[in-house]
């Protein structure tokens, strides 16, 4: 890393403000071409001209010294904070690359920062999730983990495996020392209460994946019960084609929309039913297909419409799913009612119309997708996390028979395996550890 990086590191197009980020060994002589400054004060904010290679002024900016190791990256950090608009920003950015930066990578500032120490893997790919986050608790979430919250987690965990594989190589090394009887019964029970912890953290980290991705929400019933008007209502605007035709949506449309205080996907469905058609079966089996992989589920039943074999096949669909949080809506119902409601035992239904509005159903929403936010167990943020504290869990599984058995050469291989699983959220693990606790941890008199 002994090159100098440079990046854009706003947002493209009109804007009041651009910032241009210079990171690296050169970063304080190039900025020193671009202000003409020969001195510049380290962590102040110096307003001054800045000029192009051609020595031409081209603005008046805000430029800020982040001298090494104090810095993001833990180099020599400047920033130029110029008139937003993709001019200037280019300009400094060409006359940076000329003067002996690169362009920098995606993702390169934060690869230095991890790199130089200044952060974890848990602090990196919290800060990636934090620009994309799709709810105000995901941004919460992912200021805990900025804040180290899973890196003590991970840290807890390795210490808790590395004494018990400490303890184990004890055993086996110095046998002919005294070892207290009940050392297994002890590692067991501390190795069982992980195990416990990280599939409820696991659980919970799969239930409130929606938080950080944007939760996905299918509105799904027979056709012609009004699903398409819900969409364009939520939307607020005509997104779907309405009409009394059954079968006019024959194709799933998806959305982003705003609730609350999340931004979900809304997937509005071709009706469910049987038909002879061609196009609307391929609808109809992408209708059933969003139903499984949605997060939550709008079920959609018309009011003024007697309760019959399509509804039925719709309450079947839902019946067989047990992990996703449904939503039962009567729609139509400034009509006269005559679906049975009796016939729906999944869930309380809310009464809705497009002549009344769709407030209820919204801020029922609303309330699921908030109290899915308000689960405080420790969450893990990307599939990387997720498997590599499930091959932990595996490993911990594995060990417990060697361990009641006695055979704890085959214990600890497997103590290593869980170690090093764990590890890679936040950091590699050194084997040296093992020897620090061997070492520091017993009194063997050897």
């Amino acid at each position: 890393m002994r090159d100098t990086i440079v990046a854009i590191a706003t947002a493209h197009g009109v804007s009041s403000i651009s910032i241009i980020r210079l990171s690296g060994i050169d970063a304080i002589d190039i900025a020193k071409k671009i202000s003409k400054k020969s001195l510049i004060t380290p962590r102040e904010a110096l307003l001054t001209s800045i000029y192009n290679h051609e020595d031409i002024l081209i603005d008046r900016a805000i430029m800020i010294y982040f001298q090494s190791p104090k810095s993001f990256t833990g180099e020599d950090i400047v920033e130029f904070q110029c008139h937003g608009g993709m001019i200037v920003a280019q300009e400094v950015l060409d006359s940076a690359k000329i003067y002996g930066a690169r362009l920098a990578e995606p993702g390169e500032f934060s690869k230095r920062a991890f790199l130089n120490g200044k952060m974890d893997m848990t602090e990196a790919e919290a800060t990636a999730k934090l620009i994309e986050a799709k709810s105000l608790d995901a941004a919460k979430i992912l200021a805990k983990q900025l804040k180290g919250e899973l890196r003590e987690f991970i840290d807890e965990s390795r210490d808790l495996l590395l004494h018990a594989l400490a303890y184990s190589e004890v055993m086996i090394d110095y046998a002919e020392e005294d070892i207290p009887d009940d050392i297994i019964e002890s590692i067991m029970v501390k190795i069982d209460k992980l195990s416990s912890q990280i599939t409820n953290i696991v659980d919970s980290s799969h239930r409130r994946r929606g938080l950080i991705d944007g939760f996905k929400v299918a509105i799904i019933g027979k056709p012609n019960v009004g699903k398409s008007s819900l969409l364009n209502a939520l939307l607020s605007y005509e997104r779907a084609i309405v009409s009394d035709i059954a079968g006019t949506t024959r194709d799933t449309i998806e959305e982003q929309v705003r609730i609350g205080s999340h931004i979900i996907r809304l997937v509005d469905t071709a009706g469910i039913r049987d038909s002879d058609d061609t196009i609307e079966q391929i609808g109809i089996s992408r209708s059933i297909s969003s139903l499984k992989e949605a997060d939550i589920v709008i079920a959609l039943f018309d009011g003024s419409r007697e309760y019959d074999r399509e509804d039925q096949q719709i309450i079947s669909l839902l019946t067989d799913i047990s992990d996703k949080e449904i939503i039962v809506a009567i729609n139509k119902s400034d009509l006269p009612q005559v679906f049975d409601i009796d016939d729906i035992s999944l869930a309380k239904p809310i009464r809705v119309s497009a002549t009344m509005g769709f407030e209820k159903l919204t801020n029922h929403l609303e309330m699921t997708l908030d109290s899915v936010g308000n689960d405080e167990e420790l969450m893990l943020i990307s599939a990387r996390q997720i498997d590599a504290v499930e091959a932990t869990k595996r490993d911990i599984e594995s060990a417990k028979r060697p361990l009641i058995d006695g055979e704890l050469e085959l214990f600890s291989y497997y103590m290593q395996d869980a170690i090093k699983s764990i590890s890679s959220i936040s950091k590699p693990y050194d084997s040296e550890e093992i020897l620090d606790k061997m070492f520091g941890e017993f009194c063997l008199g050897k």
